[in-house]
């Protein structure tokens, strides 16, 4: 008798909570104020991609097989990306904690009670039971929405992972790029050098043969050093960058897998297609994070509204007594309790009210961060953009200043061998090559870099292979 009142009480307590009433307010809609398209540059319009951007998985967006292997060591072995993937667990735990306040706790029980006094004698009592210990009937859903609000941020940080490895693999492709880029820089400051020597050690020979000044001879000499000194310098880069890829990789990288020259090429990002709608933002994980947050906070407001109403909790237990051990469980020892208990707010001083505005506000900053998120979205994505057409048109031109500036070289070195021009015509030349091969290796690398940065602003990146 006293099992099937006790399994009535826990259908009845499954069956109120299932019915309890929903205090959570709906979500108010998010107004980032963006256009509904992008800013598209002409260049972009030409052909369409195959798909959206986040669709494009980072081995089919990457080219260059060795970055490519430098990418899947840094995810595996990354310490801030292993950092996000342990606040997802803890995360997952946290849920299950809340979510296992929505059902009853049984537990068993068993005790021994001794007593006696002075002129009393003593007396043994021993009990076993199953109890239901402060079950709480969710009737106006604080439970559940504390559950809920519990859910959205494990989901939110989900999303986080995956925004840090998509940041993660955007880093080890522009240390990559900057490894690359400043390694040409030390192959044509180290090819200046060479050709500066060269035309020092030919100066020094038209200075004993009287065809040079002393101050033609010091300006070559001058070069030279400056020569050496750049090639320290970016020497000197090349070692910070290796640094900071195995920093990102999370161990030393081997030297077959660091790039042997920068290649213009590295990634493969179509053109973006004409009428791509904004809306692709929404797909972005730092965006979708910041959408459960909001949702978190939406639903600790229907906890906090539930707070203003009774708490009703069951305790109750079924069990046996005797005196004796050896006849616990002997028939006629059979022992049964029910304990409701109503608890109605009466005065809380405000605290109830006040937990309300806390939630409410929390839920507002919410809403506000969630705009935010999808603006500086927006801003990225059009910068990047932005970039697209004109660093293609930095970049021809550069190229086309090397080319120029290689024949005025070529000319000038024959002019200056066959002595109808001095050192300064001549170092003018080499100054101006020098400068266009430099200025055009950091167009290319900020072209790549561009191109990294519009394939993590539209939020791809996040597996492996696409579709």
């Amino acid at each position: 008798m006293a099992e099937r009142c006790l399994k009535s009480l826990l259908l009845a307590a499954v069956v109120l909570a299932s019915g309890c009433a929903v205090l959570e307010p709906p979500v108010p809609a998010a107004e980032p104020s963006i256009p509904a398209e992008w800013p598209l540059p002409a260049t972009t319009t030409a052909a369409a991609a195959a798909g959206a951007t986040a669709d494009i998985g980072w081995r089919d967006f990457f080219t260059d097989p060795r970055l490519e292997s430098v990418i899947e060591l840094a995810l595996a072995n990354n310490r801030d990306l292993r950092v996000a993937v342990l606040n997802i667990e803890r995360a997952r735990a946290q849920y299950g904690i809340q979510r296992a306040d929505r059902l009853p706790s049984l537990s068993a029980n068993a005790a021994l009670a001794r007593t006696g006094g002075s002129d009393r004698p003593v007396t043994d009592v021993y009990t076993a039971d199953l109890a239901v210990t402060e079950f709480e009937l969710d009737l106006f859903g604080r439970v559940r929405n504390l559950s809920e609000s519990a859910l959205q941020r494990y989901f939110a940080q989900e999303e986080a992972r995956r925004s840090a490895q998509l940041a993660l693999i955007a880093a080890v492709a522009n240390a990559y790029l900057n490894l690359a880029a400043n390694q040409e820089q030390v192959w044509i400051a180290q090819e200046t050098l060479r050709t500066r020597e060269e035309y020092y050690a030919l100066t020094a020979k038209r200075y004993e043969l009287g065809a040079e000044s002393a101050l033609e001879l010091s300006l070559a000499r001058t070069q030279v050093e400056t020569a050496r000194a750049e090639v320290a310098r970016y020497a000197g880069l090349v070692a910070q960058d290796k640094n900071a890829l195995n920093l990102l990789v999370g161990a030393p990288l081997a030297t077959e897998l660091l790039p042997e020259a920068f290649d213009a090429s590295v990634t493969g990002l179509g053109p973006l297609p004409a009428g791509l709608p904004s809306e692709v933002l929404l797909r972005r994980p730092d965006v979708l994070a910041a959408e459960h947050q909001l949702l978190a906070a939406n639903a600790n407001i229907g906890a906090a509204r539930a707070a203003f109403f009774p708490k009703i909790t069951l305790t109750g237990a079924v069990g046996t007594t005797s005196d004796e051990l050896s006849g616990l469980f002997d028939s006629g020892t059979g022992i049964w309790s029910f304990v409701p208990k109503v608890e109605v707010p009466i005065f809380a001083g405000g605290r109830l009210r006040s937990n309300l505005g806390v939630a409410t506000a929390e839920r507002d900053i919410a809403l506000a961060q969630y705009e935010q998120t999808i603006q500086v979205g927006f801003q990225e994505v059009a910068d990047a953009l932005a970039l697209t057409g004109t660093l293609a048109d930095q970049r021809a031109a550069r190229q086309a200043a090397v080319e120029a500036a290689a024949e005025g070289d070529r000319l000038s070195r024959a002019r200056y061998r066959a002595g109808r021009d001095n050192y300064l015509v001549l170092l003018e030349a080499q100054r101006t090559l020098y400068l266009a091969q430099q200025s055009l290796v950091a167009t290319q690398l900020a072209e790549q870099a561009n191109r990294v940065a519009l394939y993590k602003v539209l939020g791809g990146g996040w597996q492996q292979g696409g579709p």
